[in-house]
């Protein structure tokens, strides 16, 4: 049976999933009953174990990150459970294995749909939690910094938010790949917390003006990429802490949307201003990208090397106080929700 497993007439009719009906609030968030999905060509049903909670699931809660028109309009963007049913014209993953993935939509759910493309194996000694931590950070960082920053070996870049999901993917894959990574933090805890993680010097931006310390550190040279997620007021101070032909790559408009800067230093010290989003870069895209990290990235999360940072994991039906909990920037590392199938 090609098409579908058969294991799929045994499925339940409806589950449970996070959704909400208006913006707003994290209070908005209520657990729900939808319709467990069926895979269509290509793409493979997973049984969620967790899904992780990243910042676009907030922004999407608050009415301005709408999901692309062919996914689920449910929040979360990564899962790790079991594969349970495929589509037709999916070798693999099969049913039984053990699999994260990054999905458009629709993690914050017992059952998500896939993209076969969009799924890596989780290895025996992966726990799922971690697992899930792993796929929109991971995919994020590489795309970002290592594609479009395109950041060497022996070089030298500046990541802000060094404790976040992201920020603690960006240092440890900086190291693996023999970067130095200087990171902006909060305070003096998670400064701490981020030299632990493998940052080779962390800034209190409370403090320390970060542009004095960078060009402090690296002896006036600045640095060769810069991976921001404030944008705003931030550009202009990343732009100096920037070497000649240095990157500026985007992730993010914490800090707002618009920003003023000198061309005329982009233009004299050649300059790269760059960056993308990546849930609305097509399937195609997003299936070479998880080709590429499965053989650059992989065999170090395969090996141990390479594991994600974790904060606090909440049950399905606490994605609010999640939300709540990554807005407040107190914690260190990932979030993930707990799936269970009583």
């Amino acid at each position: 049976m090609d098409a579908l497993h058969s294991d799929l007439d045994m499925l339940p009719a409806v589950m449970e999933a996070i959704g909400f009906d208006a913006p707003g609030p994290p209070e908005v968030l209520r657990l729900r009953r939808e319709p467990v999905p069926r895979p269509g060509a290509g793409q493979v049903l997973v049984k969620v174990a967790y899904a992780g909670v990243n910042r676009p699931d907030l922004v999407q809660r608050q009415g301005h990150y709408p999901p692309p028109p062919d996914a689920s309009p449910l929040p979360g963007l990564e899962i790790a459970g079991e594969v349970i049913a495929c589509g037709e014209g999916v070798a693999g993953p099969r049913p039984g294995a053990r699999v994260c993935a990054l999905v458009a939509g629709g993690g914050y759910a017992q059952y998500c749909l896939a993209e076969a493309a969009q799924c890596l194996p989780v290895p025996d000694a992966l726990p799922l939690a971690q697992a899930a931590a792993l796929p929109e950070t991971l995919f994020t960082v590489w795309h970002n910094l290592f594609e479009r920053g395109g950041v060497r070996d022996g070089e030298t870049v500046l990541v802000h938010g060094g404790t976040s999901g992201i920020g603690s993917i960006a240092i440890q894959l900086g190291r693996l790949f023999g970067l130095t990574v200087l990171v902006t933090c909060g305070s003096a805890a998670k400064c701490a917390a981020a030299l632990k993680i493998g940052a080779a010097h962390a800034i209190n931006y409370n403090t320390a003006d970060f542009v004095a310390e960078v060009q402090r550190i690296t002896a006036g040279r600045g640095v060769s990429a810069v991976l921001d997620m404030v944008a705003g007021d931030y550009v202009p101070r990343n732009l100096k802490c920037l070497a000649e032909d240095g990157r500026h790559v985007t992730i993010a408009v914490q800090g707002g949307a618009r920003a003023e800067i000198n061309m005329a230093q982009v233009m004299a010290r050649r300059l790269t201003l760059t960056g993308s989003t990546l849930r609305p870069r097509s399937k195609g895209f997003k299936a070479a990208l998880c080709a590429e990290i499965a053989r650059e990235v992989w065999p170090l999360v395969i090996d141990g090397a390479l594991r994600p940072v974790m904060d606090e994991s909440f049950p399905l039906a606490g994605a609010a106080a999640a939300h709540r909990r990554l807005e407040s920037g107190v914690g260190i590392g990932k979030i993930v929700l707990e799936v269970r199938h009583d």
